[in-house]
């Protein structure tokens, strides 16, 4: 069983070293290195060459979705993993993954800074269109130490069968760069097409490496891109049922954007998503009509790990406004 290993770049050479240098420990190597260079200027695409990467040039920063599609096009194997620049695997990474009977999988993927705590393992989506990387930033423990079936990995070190992208489609390109993972993994919801969290396979990200977390454009694309995501899967009729809990998150999420500093970015991306919101909702596929008991059951598993492992502050307001937590 062959893998393509995909990476997109933009600068962070010191980071992809360290990735680099996990890819050729791992006991179930990559037989295909691409890393696809959305425009860098420190010398990391010269460093991947020298690792025996092909590096396919996208001319600008593209945004992480078209980078991820120009190398699942070009991948000639089986398998694909994508990978963030900023990761490192456990040299048993891809043994582990590639051994889940599934349609992909993800790992433990814990903090760089501090390994004790989680980066990632699964994304969740509430009924107002806001996503929960579950356990992030929570002490790693047994909550986050059992395999568990998902339907949306975090694509910061994610294996995926070749096939999956001929039935599911690739990321759609309208996100540019964040939550595009997301809406991937409400296609494949969608579509029955599960995958499995495993949490023998350990990672680390450092996060955020190319612009910062509450960088001004990390915030405006992530608060557009929430928006897309109701133009592309909500149908009329949930946007109306739903309204209250939308109104509710997505404020919410304003409120989280202003305190640190980022209140303006936050409402221009959502003016520019108001305007995307016609021109999404024109190339949306047919709705998926089984989509509200989806976000139900994983707005009740983020109910559920928010109790067992204390309340962000956002989620205990989302929950005590809109009475959300139970399918």
């Amino acid at each position: 069983m062959s893998i393509t290993a995909i990476v997109p770049v933009w600068n962070g050479r010191e980071d992809l070293a360290k990735l680099l240098a996990s890819l050729t420990a791992q006991t179930q190597p990559a037989a295909e290195l691409l890393i696809v260079d959305n425009g860098s200027t420190d010398g990391a695409p010269d460093l991947a060459r020298q690792h025996g990467a092909r590096v396919i040039p996208m001319g600008r920063n593209a945004g992480f979705a078209p980078a991820v599609n120009r190398g699942i096009r070009e991948a000639k194997n089986e398998w694909i993993a994508v990978l963030n620049s900023d990761v490192e695997l456990a040299p048993d990474y891809f043994t582990h993954l590639i051994g889940a009977d599934a349609w992909f999988a993800t790992g433990k993927i814990l903090s760089r800074a501090n390994s004790t705590r989680i980066d990632g393992t699964f994304d969740l989506v509430c009924r107002g269109a806001t996503a929960w990387r579950a356990g992030s930033g929570r002490p790693d423990g047994p909550a986050f130490s059992a395999p568990h079936s998902i339907f949306s990995p975090p694509w910061t070190a994610a294996l995926f069968r070749a096939d999956l992208f001929r039935k599911a489609g690739v990321l759609d390109e309208c996100f540019e760069s964040y939550l595009e993972d997301v809406d991937f993994g409400l296609r494949c919801s969608a579509l029955g097409l599960d995958g499995l969290y495993v949490p023998q396979a350990i990672a680390w990200h450092r996060g955020s490496a190319s612009l910062g977390r509450w960088h001004s454009e990390t915030v405006r694309l992530i608060s557009r891109n929430q928006i897309v995501l109701l133009a592309r899967h909500y149908p009329r009729w949930l946007l109306f049922r739903s309204a209250w809990p939308i109104f509710v998150a997505q404020l919410l999420w304003g409120a989280v954007a202003l305190r640190n500093g980022r209140g303006l970015a936050w409402l221009h991306g959502k003016l520019q998503g108001l305007r995307k919101f016609s021109e999404c909702r024109q190339k949306s596929e047919a709705f998926d009509l089984e989509l509200l008991e989806h976000l139900r059951e994983d707005e009740a598993e983020i109910y559920q790990l928010q109790r067992e492992n204390g309340f962000d502050s956002y989620w205990k307001l989302y929950f005590l406004l809109t009475g959300g937590g139970a399918k």
